[in-house]
């Protein structure tokens, strides 16, 4: 019993743990009044120094711009001064938003890092620490410390707040200024406006470029571009996205395998034909490419065999058919023109040999040569155009250049 007494008395004696917590929240709550104007008198002091171990503890502060490096000295002494404030009045934690990152996102987050914003940051911190055993009063040090902590928390928060809702605004401005870069080019916009648009977006044209249309996926919301992006920059060494009502288009730039990296972006789209068009030598030369894919998808339908994705050229066909005059000229260039260059009669041997139904030896009874010159001359066909009469599509293709090359008056 004498024991449990003693116990009792030495309980009651001195606090509990939970009134000692209470008794030093309550003391950091209402900070020693000489301590609070420690703190103000000394305000320009502490900034000062704050601002000059900037240049000695980071390396990288040298190497800013003098803007950039006048902008984080105002944020070092932004951050005192609102850490006085902020120790005056506990309760509100809107200075560390108002006085902190005032100019935020549009200055700050453009000046420097994340990261190196909390480094600054952590600089500030560290040099009231240091400072608090001269400025705290009547043991009110402890008080100090735990103080700067907690405001060193809250300021934390506070910058990964501001700089992601800089990112979220600069990844929309980005997706907008990506859809106007995308219809540039589609309309073959050359203008300085264009140029400045597309160096924004960091395109440096990292060889041929190519465009690639189809209809758009089921997912067309953020998350779904910045997959097709991510598929794409696995391919090519620069991307843009773009989704125009159900299409969509991408401007790939320097391919790395481009027939396997054609094939394999392909799935990104949603179902129906893929097309893409012919590799030019610079985004500005994109519409080129863009013009003959957006044709060939329109066309695509006329062929339902066609391989996924498909080249605007193998198109031809049914391009004409649909009444696109680029692929008219294609054809007469490609096919009809050098053709009828040639001295060995290859016209008409190809045209022979389509009208009696793909036959050898008819077509060598027709001209009165041995078959193995008709099979010569339709290889020649072949190494000249790279379409092959002896294959069913290729001899449709060339069937309908030499009807082209017939039908253009200056062929």
């Amino acid at each position: 019993m004498p024991t449990d007494a003693a116990g009792s008395a030495s309980r009651k004696s001195r606090p509990s743990r939970r009134g000692a917590w209470s008794l030093r929240s309550r003391q950091q709550g209402t900070p020693h009044p000489r301590t609070l104007e420690n703190l103000k008198a000394n305000l320009g002091q502490v900034s000062t120094v704050a601002v000059q171990r900037l240049d000695t503890s980071l390396p990288w502060f040298s190497q800013l711009r003098a803007d950039e490096r006048s902008e984080l000295g105002l944020l070092a002494q932004r951050g005192i001064a609102s850490f006085v404030r902020w120790y005056e009045n506990p309760q509100e934690p809107l200075w560390v938003l108002t006085e902190i990152f005032r100019q935020a996102p549009t200055d700050l987050t453009r000046s420097i890092t994340l990261q190196n914003a909390l480094q600054v940051l952590r600089i500030v911190v560290d040099v009231v620490e240091e400072k608090a055993p001269e400025l705290a009063q009547h043991n009110d040090e402890v008080a100090l410390r735990e103080a700067v902590l907690r405001f060193s928390r809250e300021v934390a928060f506070a910058a990964a707040d501001v700089y992601a809702r800089a990112a979220e605004n600069r990844g929309s401005w980005d997706a907008r200024l990506e859809s106007l870069v995308v219809d540039g080019i589609m309309r073959g916009d050359h203008s300085d406006s264009m140029r400045s648009r597309v160096s924004a977006l960091g395109w440096t044209d990292q060889g041929d470029v190519v465009v690639m249309v189809g209809r758009a996926p089921a997912t067309t919301g953020p998350a779904g571009v910045e997959r097709i992006r991510r598929a794409a920059g696995r391919h090519a060494a620069e991307c843009l996205v773009a989704i125009q009502t159900d299409r969509l288009v991408l401007v790939l730039g320097g391919l790395k395998d481009q027939a396997r990296s054609l094939g394999k972006l392909a799935a990104v789209f949603g179902d129906g034909p893929v097309v893409h068009g012919p590799a030019v030598g610079s985004v500005f030369e994109a519409k080129q490419s863009a013009d003959r894919a957006q044709a060939g998808l329109r066309a695509a339908s006329a062929w339902p065999q066609a391989p996924r994705p498909t080249h605007s050229e193998d198109l031809w066909p049914e391009r004409a058919l649909n009444g696109d005059p680029l692929s008219l000229r294609s054809m007469v260039e490609a096919v009809w023109e050098p053709l009828s260059a040639s001295s060995t009669g290859l016209v008409d041997t190809l045209s022979t040999y389509l009208s009696v139904g793909h036959s050898l030896e008819a077509t060598a009874r027709e001209l009165f040569v041995h078959a193995n010159t008709v099979r010569y001359r339709l290889r020649r066909v072949s190494d000249i155009t790279g379409w092959d009469p002896l294959l069913p599509r290729d001899a449709f293709v060339l069937h309908c250049a030499i009807l082209a090359g017939r039908l253009t008056p200056d062929a």
